[in-house]
């Protein structure tokens, strides 16, 4: 991946441009980490990216930056900038392009972020972001303050890359988040859960969220109970948000909301029961397995031994049903095929069509 960023850096080079990779791609590189995301900084407007790279370039929102694909790699080039002013504690007023890097180095978040390599992978390092790793430490880029009201998702970012690096935060950085925490209600839900994704989803989650509560975010976030969270065996953000309480207010796909309202149903059932096994699948009691600490063995091997594991297995259908009880199609199948799951999951009844029409010809007709 690194040598198709200075590949990609060095036709910028040959075509008069000044480009260097820059933020959390370098600053991963010199930990020694693992990260699919690589920006580039350069001198070059947009109109003069989408020139040199021409059928390389996606349809990008940003204004700005473009998106340039190459090798199979996706590279988001922003031009150098200076903002002016602030919108909403999010956005800047204007936007003015400039020539240079470090005054567009001097806009960015936190000085981690500022480290940048040059095409002949070079490390450049005017702010001391190197210093700062050495150091385990995350500082802004100037005065704390000022770039929590610049951009209030800062307050965010700065818990996730202190959670996700296990860096300290800098005491001004702390006191500014303690100061400006307020600013956080402004954010939309959709940002403030991007960011909780990432800290609940870190191995380092209980780290973050002691942050939170410590800097009284948890209040800000409307997350009532956190606290509860820390020390406990849920191994996703998805299973961390089932034990949540303020959780409704966010944004979460018809997916992720069936999955931690079953996760957290499943909570409070006994997961080695046939009957939950069934209704919820082996992933969801497995999530809960692992909160309750019950050996995860022991909850494959029950629902592995199951009679069945969906309606489809029972082996009869409606239109069987039917013919046993001389009936035409209405809500007593339903009622029918409720009793028949229950009564072959817990084995009073064998899984057989002869036994099962038998059964519900003495009970039904």
């Amino acid at each position: 991946m690194l040598e198709v960023a200075l590949k990609l850096l060095k036709e910028f080079s040959n075509h008069s441009f000044d480009a260097y990779i820059v933020g959390g791609f370098v600053r991963d590189h010199l930990l020694g980490r693992d990260t699919n995301d690589i920006d580039i900084t350069t001198n070059a407007t947009p109109k003069e990216i989408r020139k040199i790279f021409k059928d390389k370039c996606l349809p990008n929102d940003n204004y700005g930056s473009v998106v340039v694909v190459l090798k199979g790699v996706r590279f988001e080039i922003t031009t150098f900038r200076k903002d002016i002013g602030t919108i909403d504690n999010r956005r800047p007023c204007e936007v003015k392009y400039i020539d240079e890097l470090y005054p567009d180095l001097l806009r960015r978040d936190f000085v981690i972020n500022t480290i940048c390599m040059d095409k002949e992978g070079k490390i450049i390092d005017y702010l001391g972001g190197q210093e700062d790793i050495k150091n385990k430490i995350i500082r802004t880029v100037g005065p704390a303050k000022e770039r929590f009201r610049e951009d209030s998702l800062r307050i965010l970012r700065a818990i996730r890359f202190a959670t996700i690096l296990d860096f300290k935060l800098s005491d001004e950085v702390y006191e500014a988040i303690k100061e400006e925490k307020e600013l956080v209600k402004e954010l939309s839900y959709f940002r403030k859960k991007e960011e909780l994704d990432k800290i609940f989803n870190s191995t380092n989650r209980d780290y973050g969220i002691k942050l939170l509560i410590e800097l009284g975010l948890d209040k800000i976030l409307e997350l009532n109970n956190l606290d509860t969270i820390i020390g406990s065996r849920a191994d996703s953000a998805l299973v961390v948000w089932s034990l949540i309480d303020g959780r409704d207010k966010y944004p979460f796909n018809k997916n992720e909301s069936d999955l931690i309202d079953d996760i957290s149903r499943v909570l409070k059932l006994n997961n080695l029961d046939p009957m939950c096994l069934y209704t919820y699948g082996l992933y969801v009691n497995s999530c809960a397995a692992k909160i309750k600490d019950i050996d995860l063995k022991n909850i494959t091997e029950s629902y592995n031994s199951l009679v069945i594991k969906s309606r489809n297995d029972i082996d009869i259908d409606s239109i069987d049903i039917m013919n046993v009880l001389s009936r035409e199609p209405g809500k007593y199948i339903k009622d029918i095929y409720s009793d028949l799951e229950q009564s072959i999951l817990y084995k009073k009844l064998p899984n057989k069509k002869e036994d099962i029409c038998k059964y519900i010809e003495e009970k039904y007709r």
